[in-house]
Formats: C-alpha cells, sequence, structure tokens
C-alpha cells in the first residue's frame, strides 16, 4: 500500500489471514529444532555475518532492530564457541569488528539445514500447484519484507 488511506476489509482480511499462517508456520519450525540447536538470536547474529561479512555490533544489532547491548552476551557466547571473532577496528580501536568463523558457517548451515529438511518433507504432502503457489508466495513475502 503506497498510500496513506485506511485499507478495506478484504485488505485487513488477507493481512489478518497472512499474518496468523506466517507466524504459525514460523513458531512451528522453531519447535522442529533439535534441542541443542542455537538460538534464534545466535542464529540472527551468524546470519547477517554471513550475509554481509565483518560487522560491527552496531550494524549487527540495527539489522534486528536492536541495541548493541542487548546482543552483549550473544556476542560473547560465540565467541567462546569459536563461532565469531572480534578485533579492534582500524579506523577506531573503541569499536570491534565480528567476523564469522568457518565453524560458525558449518553451524548456521546446519541449522539451516534441519529446518528446511523439515519443511521440505511437510511440502512434499503438497500437490505440485500447491508447491508453485508457495513460491510464488515465498517471493511476494519476501518483497513485502523489503519494503
Amino acid at each position: 500500500m503506497t498510500s496513506r488511506s485506511t485499507p478495506g476489509p478484504d485488505l485487513l482480511a488477507v493481512a489478518a489471514s497472512l499474518r496468523q499462517g506466517t507466524i504459525r508456520l514460523a513458531r512451528r519450525i522453531r519447535t522442529v529444532r533439535s534441542p541443542a540447536a542455537l538460538s534464534t538470536n545466535k542464529i540472527s547474529v551468524l546470519s547477517h555475518l554471513h550475509r554481509h561479512g565483518p560487522s560491527t555490533a552496531g550494524e549487527v544489532a540495527a539489522s534486528d532492530r536492536q541495541q548493541p547491548q542487548a546482543l552483549t552476551r550473544v556476542f560473547a557466547e560465540l565467541e567462546r564457541d569459536g563461532l565469531i571473532t572480534r578485533r579492534a577496528a582500524a579506523a577506531d580501536r573503541r569499536q570491534s569488528i565480528i567476523a564469522i568463523t568457518e565453524a560458525g558457517s558449518r553451524a548456521l548451515t546446519e541449522d539451516v539445514a534441519e529446518r528446511d529438511a523439515w519443511l521440505a518433507d511437510a511440502l512434499a504432502s503438497l500437490t505440485e500447484t500447491e508447491r508453485e503457489v508457495l513460491r510464488l508466495a515465498a517471493s511476494l513475502m519476501d518483497r513485502i519484507a523489503g519494503r
């Protein structure tokens, strides 16, 4: 929606249905992860570093609309576990540059593979037409998220 007008009842119904389905699926995907899986915050940090490369704590936090202080413990645990490294920034030695390690990339890949395997198994019960509708919906949802 590009204007500030109030959406009609049809759009509100679609929005509510999409929100409910998205939240329910996200919750389900979280519950099928193994008990030893990394926390959502840790996966988010590793995903950011994997996509964007070495970043400051502020950049990582901003990508999730959090304050860097909220991720202090997450950064410390990831560093302790060898999944990230921290080094002082050349331009400002008070800032740290955080980077994902090979072990961090492996942990991220394993986590994503576990969730994708569950989802692929669930998709197998759908018809080819239903899977194509979801392929299109995924693209549209990504586009909406990028607004």
